[in-house]
């Protein structure tokens, strides 16, 4: 399976790379399947490239919901 999550563009690097945080944890992507980024936006990332941008209501509701399933399988000691 795979999967696609949206992160937060903290850092614009040289040769269409940028620097995403997801979830705390940082990560130097491509982006150079995305038009006009800007740090602050939100992406969609799979395997290391950003495939779109997402808007930032969507992007903080979809983290709300993961964040939300981590509690849920925590409380329950269930794995995914």
């Amino acid at each position: 399976m795979c999967l696609a999550l949206p992160a937060r563009i903290v850092e614009l690097r040289e040769n269409e790379f940028g620097v995403v945080d997801l979830g705390g944890v940082r990560k130097e992507i491509s982006l150079a399947m995305v038009d006009d980024v800007q740090v602050g936006d939100y992406v969609i990332v799979h395997v290391g490239y950003a495939l779109s941008k997402l808007d930032t209501e969507e992007a903080e509701a979809t983290l709300r919901l993961f964040a939300e399933l981590g509690e849920m399988q925590a409380d329950t000691g269930s794995a995914p």
